[in-house]
């Protein structure tokens, strides 16, 4: 049985890219090493940082500077507001939103219908 998506990633304009901690293991870093062409240390320096606290030790994503959220995924292409690496991004976000329902959409639709607005975003 296939469950419906309730959800159109087309029509929102990156919410989850601009999580600030999207966190990436070494099988992601050989993708996307592969698909730049570069070794996986190159990408890795290249692509991410470590992020560590007492409770986590993790590879995150760069960020760059966003006109809509504060900063985004580097791989975002914050004009078209669409994923620059789709068919080599990390698992997370393969995996996200983790069911057929996004939060996030239902709430910028939501606004949109209620704003009159299809192209309504709300800012923090």
């Amino acid at each position: 049985m296939t469950t419906k998506m309730r959800y159109n990633c087309a029509t929102c304009p990156g919410y989850c890219c601009s999580h600030s901690r999207i966190a990436v293991s070494e099988h992601d870093i050989a993708r996307l090493a592969k698909h730049f062409d570069l070794s996986p240390a190159e990408a890795k320096k290249k692509f991410t940082y470590n992020y560590k606290t007492k409770e986590v030790d993790e590879q995150i994503l760069r960020h760059q500077k966003d006109h809509i959220y504060k900063t985004i995924c580097r791989f975002f292409d914050t004009d078209e507001r669409r994923c620059t690496v789709y068919e080599a991004r990390p698992n997370v976000c393969r995996k996200y939103p983790y069911g057929n329902r996004c939060g996030y959409h239902e709430f910028l639709m939501f606004e949109r219908e209620h704003q009159g607005d299809d192209e309504f975003i709300p800012s923090a």
